[in-house]
């Protein structure tokens, strides 16, 4: 089915090869990526027409599907020439771009993997920020969720997965405590990450980010390039939950907001209690950086 380009204006769907409205963008009721969780993505975004590391996202998206021994339909050319067109169609100049790859539909009555047929679906939104204006003007209420990550030895978490359970139930925790968001460990006394986000914590000018038990996130790359580029010391390394609340600054990285100050954990004030001097600075370099044209690709609004 075709669809007129102003239906698909203000958001777009990719969904067996044809391009739809967002709003009307479906998925198989038997797709396994729906029915097991069994699935993989990555989410890219736009800035003032602009693509944000998007070769980055690609090597990860590849990189996972080999890992859950999935094949894309599509290859890496068309898939990035699917993504570009949907922001093309959209017409969106700030956009949060995801690419899919689920295990999808099997024979029926079949329990087996290998008999799947692979699918590829892909959407572009309006950018979406984690973290609204006034919790990032004023630093996220952050709690240290009681429930543990799921194990790292039953699901890799360096492979971008929709395994949200854990996250989800420590989001409910936070709430009941009049917090926004909240932060989980690995069970014994290590910060891994929190809902859709990694964690950094800066002490006496220097800073820290665990380096197990979660997803090496692109903004997390990309935040560690911006500290070397300003000569702040940063490492990633365990990360222990009481560095968490003894730190200067806390901040949290998504592609969903870049870099996002935390100003309270478990109702107490981190630091000054409010967003910390590197925290502010850096996020103002990682937009700043990207207006000028860092790690950018342009779209071509213009391409049929």
């Amino acid at each position: 089915m075709a669809f007129d380009t102003e239906l698909l204006r203000g958001g777009a769907g990719f969904i067996d090869g044809e391009f739809v409205p967002l709003a009307e963008a479906r998925i198989p009721i038997l797709d396994w990526g729906f029915l097991r969780s069994d699935a993989t993505y990555d989410v890219v975004h736009v800035w003032k027409g602009s693509f944000f590391r998007l070769e980055d996202h690609l090597d990860r998206f590849e990189k996972n599907m080999k890992e859950l021994q999935l094949s894309s339909p599509l290859d890496r050319d068309q898939v990035r020439e699917t993504l570009m067109k949907l922001v093309a169609k959209s017409g969106l100049k700030d956009s949060y771009v995801e690419m899919i790859c689920t295990r999808g539909t099997a024979p029926i009555g079949s329990r087996d993997p290998r008999a799947c047929e692979n699918r590829f679906y892909a959407f572009a939104a309006p950018f979406m920020f984690i973290a609204n204006e006034d919790q990032r003007a004023r630093g996220l209420r952050m709690v240290v969720s009681e429930r543990p990550r799921i194990a790292k030895e039953s699901v890799d978490p360096t492979i971008k997965n929709y395994h949200w359970m854990d996250l989800t139930a420590a989001l409910f925790e936070a709430y009941d405590q009049d917090a926004e968001t909240a932060v989980l460990s690995d069970g014994n006394g290590n910060l891994t990450e929190g809902p859709g986000f990694n964690v950094f914590v800066i002490k006496n000018g220097a800073a820290a980010t665990p380096d197990s038990g979660v997803l090496e996130g692109i903004t997390r790359r990309t935040a560690m390039d911006l500290f070397e580029l300003e000569g702040i010391p940063c490492v990633a390394r365990i990360v222990r939950i009481d560095e968490l609340r003894d730190a200067d600054e806390i901040f949290i990285t998504s592609t969903g907001g870049g870099l996002m100050p935390v100003s309270q954990i478990d109702g107490k004030p981190v630091g000054i209690g409010r967003p910390g001097p590197i925290t502010s600075k850096l996020s103002k370099l990682y937009w700043s950086k990207q207006e000028a044209g860092w790690h950018s690709t342009a779209v071509d609004y213009d391409a049929p």
